[in-house]
């Protein structure tokens, strides 16, 4: 069986990404460690996910090529799906933490679902599937 285990997100800084993902997202911190080039390794990963779910590696860009691409890794477009089984719930959280949603919830077909911007301005959805 294969499945994909990491995505790479493109960061300005690992502490300031780590406050984000893990406070105003509730994502886990599940690895921080020092590599020897002096950059670390950090995954973080949504709440609920087990060792089988999905994480973020969090990467401190280098240079200038990875530094232009910090918050607009997809070119505009909503890139990051984040499921929730209580979007009322979370959408409340999200906001009481200072995520900045761009438009008010609405509900599709597919489920109910708004679109966020993580601390860098990456669009992200956040999603409650249709039952």
């Amino acid at each position: 069986m294969s499945r994909i285990a990491l995505v790479t997100l493109v960061v300005d800084d690992y502490d300031e990404a780590i406050r984000f993902y893990t406070e105003a997202l509730g994502f886990r911190l599940v690895e921080d460690a020092a590599r020897p080039d002096g950059s670390r390794w950090v995954v973080v990963t949504p709440p609920g996910v087990d060792g089988s779910g999905t994480g973020l590696l969090l990467a401190r860009a280098k240079g200038e090529d990875q530094g232009a691409r910090v918050g607009d890794q997809t070119g505009g477009r909503v890139g990051f799906f984040l499921h929730t089984d209580d979007f009322a719930r979370d959408h409340a959280r999200m906001l009481a933490a200072g995520v900045t949603f761009l438009e008010e919830p609405r509900h599709e077909s597919y489920g109910s679902v708004a679109v966020f911007q993580d601390l860098y301005g990456n669009r992200w959805d956040l999603l409650q599937p249709a039952a």
